[in-house]
């Protein structure tokens, strides 16, 4: 079954996702190709001073809000000291069973105010069972 789209440039087919709360919630048990495409602005400047130590974001995928090993898809990129605009992907297979879900989540470490912008992507497909 397809769904409208909420707003320009989406595209919404089948159960699971939520978009309210961001979450994917498995219909039945399986392996699941997980994909998502996230394009973050950092908002102010770096503060002078502080070295590129730290100035690392990690973006994963994880089940049950649960993001220690094994339970999660995880990418990590540093922050160049130039350009405000970062385009960060983290592409996987989770096992989950039916009733579980999965959600995007952000661990900013650059100590600038992050946003993601419209254009960035989240997505679930069943692989089998």
């Amino acid at each position: 079954s397809l769904s409208q789209p909420e707003r320009e440039g989406m595209f919404h087919r089948g159960p699971g996702l939520n978009l309210t709360s961001g979450q994917y919630t498995a219909p039945i048990a399986g392996y699941y190709a997980f994909t998502t495409t996230l394009h973050i602005v950092r908002r102010e400047p770096r503060r002078k001073g502080q070295g590129c130590r730290g100035s690392r974001l990690r973006v994963l995928i994880c089940v049950q809000s649960r993001c220690q090993k094994n339970s999660n898809l995880e990418t990590v990129s540093r922050l160049q000291s130039s350009g405000d605009l970062f385009t960060i992907s983290v592409t996987g297979t989770l096992y989950l069973q039916a009733g579980q879900y999965a959600s995007v989540f952000v661990d900013n470490t650059a100590g600038s105010a992050l946003t993601v912008q419209s254009g960035s992507d989240f997505s679930a497909v069943l692989l089998g069972v």
